[in-house]
């Protein structure tokens, strides 16, 4: 059997999905998207058993990624390392609270990617872009989340381009969405994605990872 894959992600909320803290096999990945991509890849790769791990931790910045990145990441040996985040950098400033008194974004981001790429050279990274939409409460002061997540998502793109990582957008694909159902369709708040926002970035994930370099088969 050729040996399996290890495929970890990592990121806020959006990622933890209310997955389980124990061995529980019916909730360790949550029920996001990381758990449809896990169901869809898992049962078409099942000779090969790929290990699909989730790691993300409701409320995270990159920050905080970056603090437990040697037990949630470096220590696992991932062959890929997929991570979401950036809402909670961006909320935490807008917001005013003591956390986002300096903006850390791009300096953390760019530690992380500089660390993984010394300590796991052989490991895939994917990045995927933050995104946000107009449903409140995000809409109350959309113009300020707007510009905020912009640039973050530039950010995003520029280091998965310096890092040779795969970069998955996912801005463009739930705005096109909300042309066949309203915004709170696929986000109820703004920022966190309902089922069928899930599934959406679950199926760009798969779209542009499985046709990249990093294709896990």
């Amino acid at each position: 059997m050729t040996q399996c894959k290890t495929i970890l992600f990592q990121g806020d909320s959006i990622t933890d999905g209310g997955r389980g803290r124990n061995g529980d096999l019916n909730h360790v990945l949550g029920h996001g998207y990381a758990y449809i991509i896990a169901s869809k890849l898992g049962h078409e790769l099942a000779e090969k058993q790929p290990l699909f791990i989730n790691r993300g931790v409701s409320g995270d910045r990159v920050f905080d990624l970056y603090a437990r990145w040697n037990e949630d990441a470096i220590s696992l040996r991932p062959d890929v390392i997929s991570i979401l985040v950036g809402v909670n950098d961006a909320g935490r400033i807008i917001n005013g609270e003591h956390g986002g008194a300096t903006d850390r974004f791009e300096r953390a981001y760019r530690h992380l990617m500089e660390e993984t790429s010394e300590v796991l050279p052989g490991a895939g990274i994917v990045l995927c872009e933050p995104f946000i939409l107009k449903v409140p409460p995000v809409s109350d002061r959309w113009e300020i989340w707007q510009e905020r997540i912009v640039r973050y998502q530039d950010i995003v793109r520029k280091l998965a381009d310096e890092f040779g990582a795969v970069f998955v957008p996912l801005q463009s694909t739930i705005n096109e969405a909300c042309m066949l159902a309203e915004p709170s369709y696929w986000m109820w708040d703004g920022v966190h994605p309902t089922a069928a926002g899930h599934g959406l970035i679950a199926k760009q994930w798969l779209s542009v990872v499985q046709q990249s370099g990093l294709r896990i088969q």
